[in-house]
C-alpha cells in the first residue's frame, strides 16, 4: 500500500526556517510530479510549490525567494525548505504525489495526511 509521510513541523518565529519532507513508500513503479500544498484556517488549500521528475520547479507567488523544493527521487523523497517564514504562512503543509504503483497502468493522486506549520509573530 503506497502512502506518503510528511515530517518536520513545528512551530518557529519569524524570520525563521523549517525543513519539510515527504517519503512516500510501498510498492511504487514511478513518480512523476511532487508537490506541496497547504492549507490555513478558513481558507482554501492552495499550491505552495512543486517538481517534476526532471527537476523543473513552480512556486506560488507568495513563498518566491523564500521557499525552495527539491527531491530524491532514489529516496522517493521531497523537500521543502522555507526560509524568512511570516506568520502568514501557518498553516498545514500536505505533499502530493501524482504516482504510479507497481503493477498498475495508471498514474494516481496521492496525498499525506499533513504537518502543522506554526510561525510566530
Amino acid at each position: 500500500q503506497v502512502q506518503l509521510v510528511e515530517s518536520g513541523g513545528g512551530l518557529v518565529q519569524a524570520g525563521g526556517s523549517l525543513r519539510l519532507s515527504c517519503a512516500a513508500s510501498g510498492s511504487i513503479f514511478s513518480i512523476n510530479a511532487m508537490n506541496w500544498y497547504r492549507q490555513a484556517p478558513g481558507k482554501q488549500r492552495e499550491l505552495v510549490a512543486g517538481i517534476t521528475s526532471g527537476g523543473s520547479t513552480n512556486f506560488a507567488d507568495s513563498v518566491k525567494g523564500r521557499f525552495t523544493i527539491s527531491r530524491d527521487n532514489a529516496k522517493n523523497t521531497v523537500y521543502l525548505q522555507m526560509n524568512s517564514l511570516k506568520p502568514e504562512d501557518t498553516a498545514v503543509y500536505y505533499c502530493y504525489a501524482d504516482l504510479r504503483p507497481s503493477g498498475r497502468s495508471k498514474y494516481m493522486p496521492y496525498w499525506g495526511k499533513g504537518t502543522l506549520v506554526t510561525v510566530s509573530s
